[in-house]
């Protein structure tokens, strides 16, 4: 909070700095990605497209542009020309969200979350989330020392609490919903000098959580809302497979038969049908029955070393907009590392988040790659001191 919010000084510098070690390792994480999505979907995209690439060329060529693409924007952007547009930006996801439920709207998998306009669609609810991020990077700047107050607080929870209520009721996504709760609450606490109240209020809201999940389970047996049975499927998969519990269950299955070093790349038997739609939210299962945990730990490390260079962007940003917006990219980030292998666990009920760069999934590639060249364009204000 001691940034400035603007950087407008000139500073004696050595040179304009370039994070090449975030590139590198965003480099590996989708060519990763691609091995593990082919050798994922290779069997049921030729079964119901007849071609083993139908996924992989897809993914490939939207990944390869959004890499390229980040790269460019990032050494020709300025990431304050998006001060101007903090509102529009906010307005537009609300709006894009509300046309979901229009004939633009799409639905897939029992759920409508996708636009189509033209040749074009995607889930605008990713653009909400890049929308928060720099809404409450705006806010927190303009509040300065006035964040330490309640009613701050409680002032800047409203727009990601509104984006988050939009998401769930305009596309019926509760897990995007979830993501821009975890945004702005992870935000806030990042600019709050003092973390007690939030320690306080989370310990309530895990004690709350827990006893409303053993209510449930004590006066629940079967539900009309899948939300519940979700829960119930979470608790008891083997009693509800036939209600959700099945793909849970193959899942793991597969992390199980893989041992440490796994079965071997393209060995895995799960991937054969017996998961569902494997090459989305499930792909960590089939890594860990391919790779073992050699494989999963392997993955780990590297959205682990990310999540360092953001930090380490953070951490040198120029000035505190620069600074919030990472902070903002790398919360995001961990959440859907951490939701995505959660749920494939069975540590947490199925959300149906993606895990970041390597789920099949062109919309998420396409936003993920726009906040890495937001982040890199942070990282090329980073001056040394002569």
């Amino acid at each position: 909070m001691k940034k400035p919010l603007l950087n407008l000084k000139k500073q004696n510098t050595k040179s304009d700095y370039y994070d090449y070690n975030l590139v590198a390792v965003i480099v590996l994480l989708v060519c990763f990605g691609l091995v593990m999505l082919y050798s994922t979907s290779s069997y049921m995209a030729e079964v119901n497209y007849g071609n083993d690439m139908f996924y992989f060329k897809k993914q490939a060529l939207i990944s390869a542009a959004c890499l390229i693409g980040a790269l460019f924007i990032s050494k020709i952007l300025d990431y304050h020309v998006l001060l101007p547009f903090t509102t529009a930006l906010y307005v537009a996801s609300l709006i894009l969200m509300g046309l979901v439920s229009t004939p633009l709207g799409h639905s897939s998998h029992g759920a409508t979350r996708w636009l189509y306009i033209g040749p074009i669609n995607f889930q605008p609810a990713e653009i909400a989330k890049i929308a928060v991020i720099i809404m409450m990077a705006y806010m927190i700047g303009k509040m300065g020392r006035k964040v330490k107050t309640l009613k701050s607080c409680m002032i800047l929870g409203l727009p990601g609490a509104g984006l988050a209520l939009a998401a769930y009721v305009l596309t019926d996504n509760l897990s995007t919903a979830m993501i821009i709760l975890g945004i702005t609450v992870g935000m806030v606490f990042v600019a709050h000098p003092d973390t007690r109240p939030f320690i306080i209020i989370g310990i309530v809201g895990i004690v709350l959580i827990v006893i409303g999940v053993l209510f449930l389970v004590a006066t629940t047996k079967s539900s009309n809302s899948f939300r519940i049975m979700r829960v119930l499927v979470w608790l008891q998969p083997e009693k509800y497979s036939d209600e959700g519990g099945y793909q849970t269950l193959q899942a793991l299955y597969a992390i199980g038969s893989g041992g440490f070093f796994g079965r071997g790349l393209g060995n895995s038997i799960q991937k054969l049908g017996s998961v569902p739609e494997a090459q989305n939210d499930m792909i960590f299962s089939i890594i860990c029955e391919e790779l073992g945990i050699f494989g999963g730990i392997f993955v780990l490390i590297l959205f682990g070393y990310l999540l360092y260079r953001l930090f380490f962007i953070a951490q040198n940003a120029p000035d505190l907009f620069g600074s919030l917006i990472v902070t903002g990219i790398f919360i995001h980030i961990a959440l859907q590392v951490i939701l995505n292998i959660a749920v494939v666990l069975n540590l947490m009920p199925n959300t149906g988040v993606t895990l970041p760069f390597i789920s099949y999934g062109g919309t998420s590639i396409v936003f993920l790659m726009s906040e890495m060249a937001i982040a890199l364009s942070v990282a090329r204000q980073i001056k040394f001191q002569e």
